[in-house]
């Protein structure tokens, strides 16, 4: 028995549609969502971490991983923004986060600067006062 020509081909047209529907899909909202609230994060930690030594290198693994997001959301690649995005946006905190610890850090060492100063005076007083 002889299958007519049209039906033979028609398991590679149907192949061939899927492949384009997949490769013509959009990235879902919620996927562009997730990249711009990473810029967001990004961006936040850039102002938190300034200058400071403190949270740089995770800034700029923010910034790398950002970059990819975009990337992949260009290619239409959701998986793959996703994952980006969710890794620029804990970098980010991350950078925010060590900032601001140093910040503490730094403060608390100038509070206990300014208390030794302080006994050190109360010390020379006591001595004068005995005198």
């Amino acid at each position: 028995m002889r299958i007519p020509t049209f039906r033979a081909g028609l398991p590679i047209i149907g192949m061939l549609a899927v492949s384009l529907l997949a490769g013509c899909s959009s990235v879902s909202e919620v996927t562009k969502e997730r990249v711009a609230r990473s810029e967001s994060s990004y961006q936040q930690a850039q102002q938190a971490v300034g200058r400071s030594e403190a949270g740089a290198i995770e800034l700029q693994r923010a910034k790398d991983n950002l970059e990819q997001a975009k990337a992949a959301l260009n290619k239409k690649e959701s998986q793959k923004a996703e994952r980006y995005a969710q890794l620029a946006q804990l970098d980010a905190e991350l950078a925010i986060s060590k900032s601001q610890s140093a910040s503490a850090r730094k403060a608390a060492d100038e509070v206990l600067a300014s208390i030794q100063t302080l006994r050190q005076e109360a010390a020379r007083g006591a001595v004068a006062n005995d005198q």
